[in-house]
């Protein structure tokens, strides 16, 4: 699903004219660590994207254990991106 939002996100902005100038991500967990798998998650969304995978950002911090992230019932994400548009 997260596959055909960034798709469809990408050409949307393609539609108008414009193009992703970056995108960042910031993931809210407890454990796991992202960091053995940040470079795989930046290439993946890159392709998605049809963006350089430098202009990917993917990092993440804790809620001090507070809410569902916190109980490590799951894990919650807030992304943004630049966008260029004519």
């Amino acid at each position: 699903r997260v596959k055909g939002f960034l798709a469809d996100a990408a050409r949307r902005v393609a539609m108008r004219g414009g193009r992703i100038a970056n995108v960042d991500v910031t993931l809210l967990c407890e454990p796991p660590k992202i960091g053995p798998h940040r470079v795989e998650m930046q290439r993946t969304i890159a392709a998605i994207l049809g963006i350089e995978t430098s202009r990917v950002g993917v990092k993440a911090t804790t809620t001090a254990q507070l809410g569902f992230t916190g109980r490590r019932e799951g894990i919650a994400a807030i992304a943004s991106a630049m966008l260029l548009l004519p």
